[in-house]
């Protein structure tokens, strides 16, 4: 392995779908123009395409980007497309999702019944 996932001090999963054809420039005016968050802090940025089986990852190492890719051949990964923002992932969230576990808790809001007080 390339890195260690653990190593940057945030990591941010990006929600939604992103163009996997851009580079390291368009990779990080997503980030700087959509959600304000520093570059250049020891972060690790995590996109997803249309397919849930690969995503890339950017991170700055004190000298210049680097650009990540990774490939699932058996499995997939549980990637939020309900948003358009940037989530901080802990160490534990961050296993989860590249086990393929859903890294952020669904919220099931259920309808309140008429006249129904708690």
């Amino acid at each position: 392995m390339l890195i260690n996932w653990h190593d940057p001090d945030h990591v941010y999963l990006v929600c939604g779908k992103t163009d996997l054809r851009k580079g390291i420039d368009g990779l990080a005016m997503v980030i700087a123009e959509n959600y304000g968050l520093e570059l250049y802090d020891n972060s690790l940025f995590l996109f997803c395409g249309s397919r849930n089986d690969r995503f890339k990852g950017l991170l700055w190492d004190g000298e210049g980007f680097i650009l990540l890719y990774k490939r699932f051949e058996n499995g997939h990964l549980s990637w939020p497309r309900h948003s358009s923002e940037a989530k901080e992932l802990s160490a534990r969230q961050l296993d989860w999702l590249l086990k393929g576990l859903k890294p952020l808790p669904v919220r099931r809001i259920k309808a309140a019944q008429p006249g129904t007080f708690y």
